[in-house]
Formats: C-alpha cells, structure tokens, sequence
C-alpha cells in the first residue's frame, strides 16, 4: 500500500516543510493559509476560504449522499523554551521531520489533503469537504466554529490530530473557570481584616479533593486542576482578594453547565466561566467508521486532550499520524513512515464506508 502513494507523500512532505517554515502562531495563521489554498488551487480544487479557514468539496458532491468533513488545523503554538533546532526551520534527519507543527498537526493536516486530492474527483458513496482550519490551539471563534455554518450539513468527521493512528472515539471537554475569593483588607501587624487567600484555600482544598461520582470507561473522571493562583500588593497587608483558575475536564456524564452550577454551591468564591462551549464529545462504537478501524486490528480510546472536535455537533472522532505526547514540545516532530502510513490507512477505511 505505502509504495501506491509515494508521490503523494512526497508531496505532503514537501508541503509539510514550507508550512513549517511559515510561522503560524495561532490568530496569525494568514500566510499559511495562503500557502494551503495556492496549493490547493495548482491541484485543479475548487478553493473556498473564510478568513484563515480553507476548504474544498468532492466533485461528485449530491444531497442523497452523506457527507464526510476531514479536517485539520494549520495553527500552531508558539515556540517553547528549549528548542535545540529552529523552530521554524524544517530539519529532515534520517527520516523525522523536526519543526513547529510538523506533529501537532502538520503530519495529519497533510496526509488528510492527500487523501482529498486522491479521492475528490472520484464518484464515491460519500461526499467528502476538506478543511484546513485556523485558531485550534485557542479555541478561537474565528476558526471552525465561524465554518461550519458554510459547509454542507456533515454526518460525520475525522479530525487528523496526532493519535498515533489509533481513533480517538472519545474526547474530553474543557471549561476555564475564573474564581475570585473576598475577604478584608487590615494591617499584617494587627489582629484586623480578613485574609482573602485563607478563602482561597478552602475552596482550592475542597477542589482538590472532590470528585464527581459518575466517570466512563474512555474518559475517567471529571478532572479539576487549579493552575494559577494571585494575591497580595506587598508583605504587611491583608489581601482583601486572592484569584486563581480552575481548569476542568469534563467527561460526557455531565454538561459543563451541570459542573459549573455544582461549584457555585459549594464554593465561597465568586466564579465565572469563560465559556460553556467546549464540550466533552463520543461516537458509538457501533458507528461503521469505528467498526472498519477495528477490522483493520486499530484500538479505540478515549483523549484527555482538546481539539475542534468539542465544536462539532455531529458524530466524530480523532485519528492521525504522530503522538500526542510529542504536541507542544521542544523539538517536536513527525516521521515521515508516519504520513505514508496514515495516508494509506485513511484511504482503506473511506473505502469501507
């Protein structure tokens, strides 16, 4: 199978290294969107875009067949400390592909197009769009979310983040919740005020040990992590405040709404949420995708991890070439096996459908 699609995978992987080369740090994804859509346009595709997002729709394409969204994101990160290499120079070593997004998720945006240039023209069971999206890695209102609405209605989706070719039948939400906890200010000094981060504690300790009952096979528990903490203007005063976030995972159990209510009532902090909308997700294992993955011997698990996929109201899942623990690392990478693998694995599953 590899052998039958050396041409396109030289082709992802030469792609690959200009978008590696062409920064493309999250609301600032214009100039790889251009390169996408020139790409695209040489390919003979029919290129819609909206902002940052680009996209195309199979030739075949008809209302009485269901349609199949591919989707990825060009956005990126910024660098972290600890690079030895360029982030933003794509370095071929034997054949691993360092640089910025080639992994997370350069690798499974273009194995995906790949697939789309392999597939379009041909009169398929299905309709397949190809989405290359913007603003993934914040959740951004200018990405997926502002597309959707111009797509055709999509029965179903495969989001090409890095899961190692193992489909990700489940996901986990996320909800960011700023808290601030009240006291007094007084004099450090004096047995005066009321001590805001003594508040604070409190409800940090009862976050710390509360768990909500109900979990799943895939996805666990609900996870609550305090991961910033402010307070104080210098040494001898009370701090009349004390702020600090609560990121939380939900599982698909409860709405983010449901957990946010349940903290108002049992925490003494005021509390609000930056947004309901990212939402725990899962596709029946009965979905004929996901039965083809396991024909072909491929695991399903459940993803503690985010993606676009929170945004989609319709089944779905991840499934793409790299590794999730190499996402937002210094160094990151992507082999090149891995693209070849992925795109000849996409191909055999859509067959099945």
């Amino acid at each position: 199978m590899k052998m039958a699609y050396t041409d396109n995978t030289n082709e992802a992987v030469e792609l690959l290294k200009e978008l590696i080369a062409t920064p493309s740090v999250s609301r600032d994804e214009a100039k790889a969107a251009d390169l996408v859509e020139r790409y695209m346009t040489s390919k003979g595709l029919t290129v819609n875009r909206h902002g940052n997002n680009v996209w195309a729709i199979s030739r075949h394409f008809a209302q009485s067949k269901p349609t199949i969204l591919i989707n990825a994101h060009i956005d990126t990160v910024k660098p972290v400390a600890g690079w030895v290499r360029d982030p933003f120079t794509p370095t071929l070593e034997g054949e691993t592909l360092y640089g910025l997004g080639s992994n997370d998720c350069g690798g499974g945006l273009m194995a995906l197009l790949q697939v789309f240039i392999l597939l379009h023209d041909k009169d398929n069971a299905f309709n397949l769009v190809y989405l290359a999206s913007c603003e993934e890695e914040v959740s951004g209102k200018n990405g997926i979310e502002s597309v959707l609405p111009l797509l055709p209605a999509i029965d179903f989706a495969i989001v090409g983040e890095p899961t190692g070719m193992q489909p990700a039948i489940a996901e986990k939400g996320l909800m960011v919740i700023d808290a601030v906890a009240h006291g007094k200010a007084g004099h450090a000094a004096r047995n005066e005020g009321d001590n805001a981060i003594y508040h604070a504690i409190a409800d940090i300790k009862w976050l710390s040990e509360w768990q909500f009952p109900k979990q799943t096979d895939l996805l666990g528990p609900v996870k609550n992590t305090v991961t910033i903490v402010n307070a104080g203007t210098q040494h001898n005063v009370i701090p009349d405040q004390c702020t600090f976030t609560i990121d939380v995972r939900s599982n698909e159990c409860y709405s983010n709404e449901e957990i946010f209510e349940f903290f108002q009532q049992h925490l003494s902090s005021e509390l609000k949420a930056r947004s309901f909308r990212l939402s725990s997700s899962r596709i029946d294992e009965s979905h004929p995708f996901v039965q083809a993955c396991i024909r072909e011997g491929l695991t399903p698990f459940g993803s503690p991890t985010l993606s676009d996929q929170a945004l989609m109201r319709f089944p779905s899942l991840k499934l793409g070439p790299g590794n999730s623990s190499r996402s937002h690392t210094a160094d990151e990478y992507i082999k090149i096996s891995e693209i070849a693998d992925a795109i000849s694995l996409y191909i055999k599953l859509l067959q099945q459908m």
